[in-house]
């Protein structure tokens, strides 16, 4: 089944243990703000990184990979994340070495069997 998702990696001083993930074939893209004002030119303070599956299967294992990287600032690392039937990005941070959702005021997660963290609703959107 194809479903689309996406994916922000957020992390300080982290393209070191990023480069594996932004080699040539690889899954992310690094954002930095050289591409927002027009310079082109990387930042020394770049730490994001987006991607976007279009199969659920191609981001398998992901979250262990990230749980496993030796970040220089595991405190920073955020994880956000939108499956095609989310309303909102979901919040993932490091607790204990392993990715938590944090939760979000006006949300709620439920159960749906086309997708491994199921779909994230708001609970002030009309007609919820």
């Amino acid at each position: 089944m194809s479903r689309y998702t996406e994916i922000i990696v957020l992390a300080r001083g982290a393209e070191k243990v990023m480069e594996a993930l932004t080699r040539p074939n690889g899954d992310f893209t690094r954002v930095d703000d050289g591409m927002f004002d027009g310079s082109q030119m990387p930042s020394d303070d770049c730490y994001t990184w987006v991607a976007q599956y279009v199969r659920q299967r191609a981001w398998e294992g992901l979250f262990g990979q990230l749980e496993s990287v030796p970040w220089p600032d595991p405190w920073s690392v955020q994880v956000l994340l939108r499956d095609e039937d989310d309303d909102c990005f979901g919040l993932w941070m490091l607790h204990d070495s392993k990715l938590t959702e944090v939760p979000l005021p006006r949300t709620r997660r439920r159960s749906f069997r086309d997708t491994r963290t199921g779909v994230l609703d708001r609970t002030d959107r009309p007609g919820r």
